[in-house]
Order: structure tokens, then C-alpha cells, then sequence
């Protein structure tokens, strides 16, 4: 057990667990830090934790702690200053006539149902895609924060949920899922894209995107989102082509 000496909140507690095999890198064993009681995390402790480089899912508010691994990396897009891309610039287009829909953070029949054919068609045999309505409820749908749940529909079909943070510096893309079954489509692209777009309108200067991890197919994406800040060593920092290339080794 450990206090974390660079948050000024001294009633918050930090436990190791022990070590558990990686969901990411394979052959590789992961260890988290977790951050206690969670009753007492709120918006503005969250987004606290977040700056120091942590996440959650569900009620479960942790950060990587691994004994020999720092391949994950906690990243955020400076909004102001972020430049879409040729190829972001035509998923933006591609799909400019979905519909988002703010939600009560509630359990939907229609949105878990796109949930699971979502985590089958893309990350079958994961885990997640067994999982029935209360492993969903609780990753997702069990929030001390303020969560925003937002759908997407093209021309009133639900295409995409996206689950997120409002936090005091900016928003935290929790968790996306959409339609698998759609060729060609760029769902995943275009809801960073709006992400970064609802920061700018909301006055907010970051979008914290969770861990980027350079041997994750999974997570190394979001280098495609330019400059991307990183959490090294204790500070944040743009990071350049030398760190994506070196990061983790």
C-alpha cells in the first residue's frame, strides 16, 4: 500500500495487485496500480488522476504498474492545435450525416445488442465478447463521474455508441463501439474526430485518449492523431517519430 506523493489528496490510498496476464501484449505479464476508496473520486479528483496518468473502467480507477514493462503510454491531443489528416479529412466527410444523441447513462436493449456483434466481428475470442449484461452494465455503465453516453444514427439506424468523460481540462473517450458490418466505413476515425471537435466547443484544451502502446494493434492508432502528448516520466510532452519508434522497448 502506497500514497501517491504528487496529488494533494491525502485520503486516497493506492494498492499494487498482483500480476495478471497482459490484454494487450501477448506473452507479457501486467501489473496496475489502483487508486482507492472510489467512493470518495468525484469529477474533479478524477481529472486529477487522469493528468497523473491513470483511467478507469467502470468504478475501477487504475493506472499501469508493471514490474519491467512502460510500453503503455498515456497520450491526450492537444485540441487547438490539432491538424486532421488527408485520410482523417475524408472519414470527417464520409460520414458528416451521422446523428449524435445524448443518452441517460441507462442500460439500452439497442445498444448492447450492437455492443456484442461489435466485440465479436472485432475482438472475438478477447474476453469481452462473453461478456453478458451485467459485465457490460458494469464496464460502462457504472460511472461516479460526469459520463456523457452519446449514439450515432445515419438516417435514424444506431451506428455507433460512444461512452464519455467531461473532465475540468477536457473530455476522456472511455470506451467506442459501432457497426462492425459496414465496408469501407470509418467509425472509429470519425469519433475521435467528433471528440476532438466537442473539446473545441466546450472550451476544453485536451481529449485524453488512454494508453498508446506501440505493439498493440489495438492502441497504436492513436499516433495517426497529430501532435499527440505523452505522459513521460511524470510529465507531459509532444511526442515526436523517435519516441513512437523507441517507446517500449
Amino acid at each position: 500500500m502506497s500514497q501517491l506523493q504528487d496529488l494533494p489528496y491525502s485520503l486516497l490510498q493506492f494498492y499494487a495487485t498482483a500480476p495478471y496476464e497482459c490484454s494487450y501484449l501477448p506473452a507479457h505479464v501486467a501489473r496496475s496500480q489502483v487508486a482507492t476508496p472510489g467512493h470518495l473520486i468525484d469529477t474533479l479528483l478524477y481529472g486529477e488522476l487522469v493528468r497523473g496518468g491513470f483511467r478507469r473502467s467502470g468504478v475501477y480507477t487504475y493506472r499501469p504498474y508493471c514490474d519491467a514493462c512502460h510500453a503503455c503510454v498515456p497520450v491526450r491531443v492537444p485540441v487547438t492545435q490539432f491538424k486532421p489528416s488527408r485520410s482523417q479529412t475524408r472519414a470527417w466527410r464520409k460520414h458528416a450525416n451521422l446523428v449524435a444523441e445524448e443518452h441517460p447513462l441507462e442500460f439500452s436493449d439497442e445498444h448492447y445488442a450492437l455492443y456484442r456483434r461489435y466485440q465479436h466481428a472485432r475482438h472475438a475470442g478477447g474476453g469481452m465478447d462473453q461478456d453478458g449484461r451485467e459485465q457490460y452494465t458494469h464496464f460502462l455503465l457504472e460511472s461516479q463521474v460526469d459520463t456523457r453516453l452519446v449514439a450515432f444514427r445515419e438516417d435514424g439506424v444506431l451506428r455507433m455508441v460512444s461512452i464519455i468523460d467531461c473532465l475540468p481540462d477536457g473530455l476522456s473517450s472511455v470506451y467506442t463501439f459501432y457497426d462492425p458490418d459496414m465496408p469501407g466505413a470509418a467509425y472509429g476515425t470519425y469519433n475521435v474526430l467528433w471528440q476532438i471537435e466537442a473539446c473545441k466547443q466546450i472550451g476544453r484544451p485536451w481529449l485524453y485518449l488512454g494508453y498508446w502502446i506501440r505493439d498493440s494493434a489495438k492502441m497504436n492508432y492513436k499516433q495517426r492523431f497529430a501532435p499527440l502528448e505523452g505522459r513521460i516520466a511524470g510529465s507531459w510532452r509532444v511526442l515526436n517519430e523517435a519516441d513512437f519508434r523507441l517507446l517500449g522497448d
